[in-house]
């Protein structure tokens, strides 16, 4: 039961960072912290095996260093390049390469219905609260495709499939 609940905050915490995302443009470290901190908890009360947790650890690290990389070469923004290692640590080995999947083809959807408003809207008709990605420069808030990839693998990951089992949504 406390795994579920921890596994449904942590899955609310992702949402809360795609609307950031959205709204500013960036996602606060707080919020990546707490994403990532919340593993703690979860793990101790999971049951799980230290060689899953430890599998947890070492997709969460690799993560990290990937993610880093992609931010290094200005690919990813920096909240971005934290949330990722903090949804992996999540995941785990076993729905890391969902996850990385489904996110991928989030972030292409979300881009090109970003980039198709923005060449038939002015950005002045986007409801304030989302404004910011729809002005012509701006980046894409990549944070929406990093909770939707989490969203759409977390029944594969160790830590939340009792959650999508309870909620009768199989992996």
């Amino acid at each position: 039961m406390v795994l579920m609940v921890l596994a449904a905050l942590f899955l609310c915490l992702c949402v809360l960072a795609a609307l950031y995302d959205v709204n500013q443009l960036k996602i606060p470290n707080w919020l990546n912290l707490t994403l990532a901190g919340l593993f703690i908890p979860a793990a101790a009360v999971s049951g799980l095996p230290l060689e899953i947790i430890g599998g947890h650890l070492m997709a969460g690290g690799l993560a990290f260093v990937i993610a880093f990389g992609l931010f290094a070469f200005r690919i990813f923004g920096g909240g971005d390049a934290k949330m990722i290692p903090a949804v992996v640590l999540w995941m785990g080995p076993e729905a890391a390469l969902p996850f990385a999947f489904k996110m991928a083809i989030a972030g292409g959807l979300f881009a090109t219905l970003i980039l198709a408003v923005r060449r038939t809207a002015p950005a002045e008709t986007i409801p304030g609260f989302m404004r910011a990605p729809f002005h012509p420069k701006a980046p894409v808030p990549y944070g929406v495709a990093i909770a939707a990839g989490a969203l759409l693998a977390g029944a594969a990951s160790s830590l939340l499939a009792g959650l999508y089992a309870a909620a009768g949504i199989s992996g």
